[in-house]
């Protein structure tokens, strides 16, 4: 059954069908929600919470958009709400412990190496993004955490195309002066870096 009959199924209350809606994007709403907050636990919290207003309105949801595109929106809503709350406490814990900076939702577990590699990254990337602005960090989680086209994420920021394609250029930039300030992250192997060299 393709995401179309899914979701209007999802629509007519069906439970079943808002779960396997569910199984299809957790893993990117999470993602986003943990490269955004630099914590598994708020992750899951957001991930939880964006699920949760998505089952709340889908009624409502008319598809003037995709689906996708109304659920990272929900995503980036609860992320930017997160880090302002965040911004008003006093920091009194780092942004994650190192054995679960990179607790991910997929099944398979990774090795002890690639977990402890992971965890720094997600440290490393989650308090660069930190460092950039919130319209930079926006942009960096919808198109290369979430891996939306340029089209979904112009619709979900209400921008045209041609914003999208110059912003990113500009965040990917920043974020790359944050991490070589940072002086660690950029000088592994590229496959263990992050996209912010290059333009999709």
């Amino acid at each position: 059954m393709d995401e179309k009959h899914i979701l209007a199924k999802a629509r007519r209350g069906e439970t079943d069908a808002f779960e396997e809606l569910v199984r299809l994007y957790e893993k990117r709403v999470y993602a986003v929600a943990l490269r955004s907050s630099g914590s598994p636990e708020d992750a899951a919290d957001i991930t939880q919470e964006v699920f949760l207003r998505a089952w709340r309105s889908i009624e409502g949801f008319r598809g003037d958009s995709g689906f996708a595109t109304w659920l990272f929106r929900i995503t980036m809503n609860l992320c930017v709400d997160h880090a302002r709350r965040r911004q008003a406490q006093p920091q009194t814990q780092p942004l994650a412990a190192d054995d679960e900076a990179e607790r991910p939702i997929p099944d398979s577990a990774p090795t002890p190496e690639e977990q402890l590699e992971n965890s720094e990254l997600g440290r490393e990337l989650a308090a660069a993004l930190g460092e950039v602005s919130g319209e930079h960090r926006q942009i960096v989680l919808l198109r290369d955490v979430a891996g939306l086209s340029y089209t979904e994420i112009a619709e979900t920021l209400e921008i045209n195309e041609g914003t999208v394609k110059s912003r990113l250029s500009r965040a990917r930039l920043a974020l790359r002066t944050v991490l070589l300030r940072r002086g660690n992250l950029l000088q592994r192997p590229a496959s263990n870096g992050t996209k912010g060299g290059g333009q999709a």
